[in-house]
């Protein structure tokens, strides 16, 4: 049956004969497109979909910074420890370790501030006691630094840096025996540490022992060659023990670990004075006060040596720095030196004032010098001084008043 008008064909139609190549050519196709979905697709990248960046590995940082620490170079050790800490924020020990390579850097209130943070996402890791303990003993708080440190040690009676710590806050707080017996129990339990050796010599050295000091410095030197402040302590030990030639060596070591710091220049100065040689002692006081412009002891000594060798007006132009304060010719703002029983103090308000007499001042020296028998009279070295000024202005008052 046919409906006109209408799509729909009810007779049906003559089939027509299949092609084989047809099929054939149909089948190629789809398994074509079977192998498009199932294997091509699933390893392209989608289009237009940002490639994700490789997170880096924190663990990668924290080896970097240990190994940097073991070449000796501190700072990029630090640099290191601040990236592993800002891929992982809360683990606390890396702050334990930031401390503890700042501290052996010489930066004690960087180390403070990190010991603080160690503490505040682990108030219980007796590490982080000991790092605020050493940064608190480095920045002269030694009562807060002893009660700090017996926490660490009740949380870890057993850990030898701690008890190495220990050993460095009693010296400082001339508690002498128990030193001698904290830096013992340090080595006992970690021989192998620098901390417990550097410790050991640091006892030693402050109780009169200069050569056993030597021995275990260098044992700690032996450990790890390139921290400043081992060689700066084994030149104070060689110095102590009159051995100049050893202790210049030294102290230049450390110089050459860190060139900013102005005091292994400052000691070898003083080395060179003991032994006479001004201009050497000059030379090295003048690097020193390179390093550290605005500080009033640097330009003291350089001062010093400058008078020692007849030079008054480089002598007064450092010494007046030194007490009075003032701007340098590179505008560094010096602070004055407080009047105090300090040798090196005593030293510099000497030579100031008597600079002063003997240059005809007496006018800015006889104040100076009735200021020290007023405020120093107890230290000898400054009443001979203050007398001895006095004296010269007295005589150069009575040559230049005429005769009736």
């Amino acid at each position: 049956m046919y409906l006109d008008g209408s799509k729909w064909k009810m007779t049906k139609k003559p089939t027509k004969r299949s092609k084989p190549w047809r099929i054939l050519i149909l089948l190629v196709l789809i398994a074509s497109v079977v192998y498009f979905n199932q294997t091509v697709v699933p390893a392209t990248e989608p289009l237009f979909i940002p490639t994700s960046t490789p997170t880096p590995n924190p663990e990668s940082f924290v080896n970097k910074a240990e190994s940097l620490f073991e070449e000796g170079k501190l700072s990029q050790s630090i640099d290191a420890y601040k990236e592993a800490i800002l891929h992982q924020p809360e683990d606390s020990s890396l702050y334990v370790s930031l401390a503890h390579t700042q501290i052996l850097a010489g930066q004690p209130e960087k180390a403070l501030e990190n010991a603080e943070l160690a503490l505040l996402r682990n108030p219980e890791n007796p590490l982080a006691y000991t790092m605020k303990a050493w940064a608190l003993d480095f920045l002269g708080e030694v009562l807060k630094a002893e009660t700090t440190i017996e926490k660490a040690i009740q949380l870890a009676d057993k850990n030898a840096l701690s008890h190495a710590v220990h050993a460095e806050i009693l010296i400082d707080n001339q508690e002498y025996e128990a030193a001698s017996n904290a830096s013992l129990r340090a080595l006992e339990l970690g021989p192998e540490l620098l901390e417990t050796h550097r410790a050991r010599g640091y006892v030693l050295y402050w109780t009169g022992n200069y050569e056993e000091a030597v021995r275990e410095y260098q044992r700690a030197v032996s450990i790890n060659n390139s921290i400043p402040n081992l060689h700066l302590m084994l030149g104070y030990c060689y110095q102590a023990n009159n051995e100049y030639d050893q202790a210049v060596k030294a102290f230049s070591q450390a110089n050459a670990l860190d060139p900013t710091d102005p005091i292994p220049e400052f000691e070898i100065s003083r080395i060179y004075l003991l032994q006479g040689l001004y201009n050497k002692a000059i030379q090295y006081a003048d690097l020193s006060v390179e390093d550290a412009p605005s500080d009033a002891m640097m330009h003291g000594n350089l001062g010093v040596l400058y008078a020692r060798n007849g030079e008054f007006t480089k002598a007064l132009q450092h010494l007046e720095l030194a007490v009075r304060g003032g701007t340098t010719e590179n505008n560094e703002v010096v602070e004055g030196i407080p009047l105090s029983y300090k040798p090196r103090v005593i030293e510099i308000f000497s030579s100031y004032s008597l600079t002063l007499a003997r240059t005809d001042q007496c006018e800015q020296a006889v104040p100076i010098f009735q200021t020290m028998l007023s405020q120093v009279g107890e230290n000898e070295i400054a009443v001979a001084n203050a007398n001895e000024g006095l004296k010269i202005c007295q005589e150069s008052l009575e040559k230049s008043t005429p005769a009736p």
